[in-house]
């Protein structure tokens, strides 16, 4: 079980996805979840990420702070996840 940086809530690995902050401190969404580097999760909805960008969810979690430009790109990757 892991837990989501928007809403909170307990879920499967398989329910979420894995947000990965790289050795090199690179943010990039890991749809296999097998990366290395520290992770993240958020469910497959673009309300989580509004919620986690509001209360710095994902900042805390991977230990850096995330400029703009990469939440506007998960924004864009999960958009075409929920579209499939």
């Amino acid at each position: 079980m892991r837990q989501c940086m928007g809403c909170r809530e307990m879920k499967s690995k398989k329910e979420l996805l894995r947000i990965l902050r790289t050795v090199d401190g690179e943010i990039v969404l890991d749809v296999t979840g097998r990366k290395n580097g520290r992770g993240a999760y958020l469910c497959r909805d673009t309300q989580c990420l509004k919620k986690a960008m509001k209360n710095k969810g994902l900042e805390r979690s991977l230990k850096a702070a995330i400029p703009e430009e990469i939440y506007e790109k998960l924004a864009k990757e999960l958009d075409a996840i929920e579209q499939q």
